[in-house]
């Protein structure tokens, strides 16, 4: 639209400059070409007010000449506003899709973690049913220990991919409705 808008400014500009030569070349050939001065009576009151008739029309094209500039300078002004609004939002969609992008990178770290707290979790449960019967006492409770931490490490990290994920539907909601 902006190219469209530039094309029909400069073809309002030209206009004007035409209209105005025009009018300026009608207005200087009734104040410099004589017509009818050598005449009297009715013909020489014809010629005159044949003479002020393509002045007025050449007034009037001067006029239509003002208007036009007015109507480009308009459209320039328009022109310059929408360039600045599509710049705001464009910097506005930068900033939406670069909060995005690193939110994704923080939901994609949560995922890993969370998937490895899990895999943790799983090694420490085996480790537990394995060595049942075959450990001490004392170690015995430090592969419970251990298996609580992880079910704990687990459940935190959960929660935080969980987090991620609702934070990354809301800005995907948020850049849906701008």
């Amino acid at each position: 639209a902006l190219p469209i808008c530039k094309e029909y400014e400069e073809f309002l500009k030209e206009r004007a400059n035409i209209e105005e030569r025009y009018g300026k070349d009608l207005v200087n050939l009734t104040k410099k070409k004589p017509c009818g001065q050598t005449e009297s009576n009715t013909l020489k009151r014809s010629l005159d007010v044949f003479k002020q008739q393509v002045e007025n029309v050449g007034q009037c094209h001067l006029q239509l000449a003002n208007v036009l500039r007015d109507e480009a300078r308009k459209m320039e002004e328009f022109r310059e506003r929408q360039k600045q609004q599509r710049k705001k939002t464009e910097n506005a969609m930068d900033v939406s899709h670069k909060q995005k992008q690193t939110q994704y990178k923080k939901t994609m770290d949560a995922k890993r973690l969370y998937e490895q707290r899990c895999r943790e979790k799983d090694d420490a449960d085996q480790a537990v049913i394995r060595n049942a019967n075959t450990v001490n006492q004392k170690q015995q409770e430090k592969l419970f220990t251990k298996l609580a931490q992880s079910k704990v490490a687990a459940e935190d990290a959960d929660n935080a991919y969980q987090l991620n994920i609702s934070v990354l539907d809301k800005i995907r909601e948020d850049r849906k409705s701008t």
